[in-house]
């Protein structure tokens, strides 16, 4: 991680950094790929098993090339959601990994005046570490926590966009328009959990977990939400939207937004990859 965060460019490279490091987490603790297709990093004394280019393993070659598209739209700010969903039969999510991206359109800013600096919107660069570490640390646990997968579950990545940026013939590369009808089903009783956020002071990320109740385990509370088992909406799991009391519907409708609350449902841009997985777990 770097000591500081002081340009945008310090910024996407950090947001990049911990998005590969979630998906790499991800797919370690679910047990997607074979011990191969790992390096080993370490954060103080956090083992990491990062994802790299296996060329014995298809799926993790895919997930890099998916990830490398990823990071091009978050470079270009377009990209606002990244839904990574485990799926039974290419439709019913067992398992729904979401993160959420939002760019600052102005600068952190520095007032030198009074003969001191006074900052304004600056995020100090060891809470940024300290944030991220907590992060990763969290992510893990949750995984450590969930009981097993179904054996025939299959890894897949849908990007959303901000339409008002982006452009409409965009494609990050190894992805194309989404062509599925928008609708994926939730496998059983679904927990939605926040696991955390970071900002920079230039980005936003956030994560946060859905997976079935009977798969909870030994999950700490505190990483469920106030208000109680939530499951997912079919308006997109908008990260920003609160919803009172539990929502009892079990279908995800990736299309539409609900970041506003007044007006009609708006439909994003959806991308999907060029290619499936060749291969589900190891």
């Amino acid at each position: 991680f770097p000591n500081r965060i002081a340009t945008e460019q310090q910024s996407v490279a950090l947001v990049k950094r911990l998005l590969a490091i979630s998906v790499s987490c991800i797919t370690y603790m679910r047990g997607l790929f074979p011990e191969s297709s790992y390096g080993t990093r370490y954060l103080d004394d956090l083992c990491l098993k990062i994802l790299r280019e296996d060329k014995s393993c298809l799926g993790s070659l895919q997930i890099v090339k998916w990830l490398q598209g990823c990071f091009d739209a978050l470079q270009r700010q377009y990209t606002c959601f990244l839904f990574s969903p485990l799926v039974l039969n290419l439709q019913t999510v067992t398992e729904l990994y979401q993160f959420k991206f939002k760019y600052k359109k102005e600068a952190p800013q520095m007032d030198i005046s009074s003969n001191r600096m006074n900052f304004v919107n600056w995020v100090c660069s060891e809470d940024i570490k300290e944030a991220s570490r907590l992060l990763i640390r969290k992510l893990y646990l949750l995984l450590q926590n969930l009981g097993p997968l179904p054996n025939d579950v299959t890894l897949t990545m849908k990007l959303l966009y901000y339409n008002d940026v982006t452009p409409k013939d965009y494609q990050p590369p190894g992805f194309k328009e989404d062509g599925s009808p928008g609708d994926l089903f939730f496998d059983g009783e679904p927990v939605n959990l926040r696991v955390g956020s970071v900002s920079t002071g230039f980005h936003l990320m956030k994560v946060r977990v859905t997976t079935e109740k009977k798969r909870m385990g030994t999950v700490e509370c505190n990483l469920m939400q106030k208000n109680g088992l939530t499951e997912i909406s079919h308006q997109g799991l908008d990260c920003d939207e609160e919803e009172e009391g539990n929502t009892k519907i079990s279908c995800l409708n990736l299309a539409f937004s609900q970041e506003e609350v007044i007006g009609p449902k708006k439909k994003r841009k959806v991308s999907e990859p060029e290619k499936l997985l060749l291969e589900g777990r190891k």
